[in-house]
């Protein structure tokens, strides 16, 4: 039985619960989705980052929207769970683009969306997030919509206001049609009880060393806990410490604890 993208969704939204968070090792291209996939994730999400720098661009809404639409699709096609695509700004030049942009993700096999609002003003994040949302109805499909706020990632405003202000963006934006917040940059808990406390929709935050574990992160409220870019970092270290071992001392140790070629080429085999 073929299931559909608005049976996909509805299984996005049901993994997102504090009691058991949704963890997503975020991807960035076909071959780390399906190594992600294979270690057992329930989801896989893009990190726009880690796309960008695949394809030869640097992170900030520099990719082309065609390029980074046609990444999500060989994704999406790649791997049997749902997949859900960070789209920083939304790769738009305004709403109407945004829209474009999101429809083109639902067209692509994507579940879900992350945008962003970076340095631009919250109204402009909400009227994106209603010109996605109301493209998506409009299109018959269905999303799930995480608005990412990056107070606390860009350090914005008076840290003295930082949680009222974010706060703020929070209820704004969900009134506009997000399903979920996304609030990278802060892992302290007593800040993340109070997020998960004052936000009505699922909270997402991103994790790396020395942030509470994924349980931990549950206990206080938090519904999903993504790694980011952190993953695709820790792949392009690996290449750099091979590289400069290669050229250094001319050895090849660093290669030790690769994936063994035949297990890694069985993630492609024919399903």
């Amino acid at each position: 039985m073929t299931t559909t993208q608005a049976e996909w969704v509805r299984l996005f939204r049901s993994l997102h619960t504090p009691a058991r968070p949704l963890a997503l090792a975020n991807a960035w291209d076909v071959a780390s989705a399906r190594v992600i996939e294979a270690a057992g994730a329930p989801a896989i999400a893009t990190t726009s980052a880690g796309v960008a720098w695949a394809l030869g661009s640097p992170d900030g809404d520099a990719l082309a929207r065609d390029r980074a639409l046609d990444l999500i699709a060989r994704i999406a096609s790649a791997v049997a769970v749902p997949v859900t695509a960070d789209i920083e700004g939304g790769y738009g030049q305004d709403a109407a683009g945004v829209a474009a942009t999101v429809v083109g993700v639902v067209e692509a096999g994507a579940v879900g969306v992350n945008i962003e609002d970076g340095t631009r003003p919250p109204a402009e994040l909400r009227e994106r997030l209603t010109a996605a949302r109301d493209a998506v109805e409009k299109a018959g499909g269905e999303l799930f919509l995480n608005a990412r706020i990056d107070t606390y990632l860009f350090g914005l405003g008076d840290p003295a206001t930082r949680l009222k202000d974010t706060l703020e963006r929070a209820r704004s934006y969900v009134a506009a049609g997000a399903d979920g917040i996304f609030v990278p940059g802060v892992t302290d808990p007593t800040t993340l009880a109070a997020l998960a406390a004052d936000i009505s929709v699922p909270l997402n935050v991103m994790a790396g060393p020395g942030a509470p574990d994924v349980a931990e992160l549950g206990g206080l409220g938090v519904a999903r806990v993504s790694l980011g870019s952190g993953v695709a970092q820790a792949a392009y270290a690996a290449a750099r410490r091979a590289a400069q071992e290669l050229y250094g001392t001319g050895g090849y140790q660093s290669l030790a604890d690769g994936i063994a070629f035949p297990e890694l080429n069985s993630l492609f085999a024919p399903r």
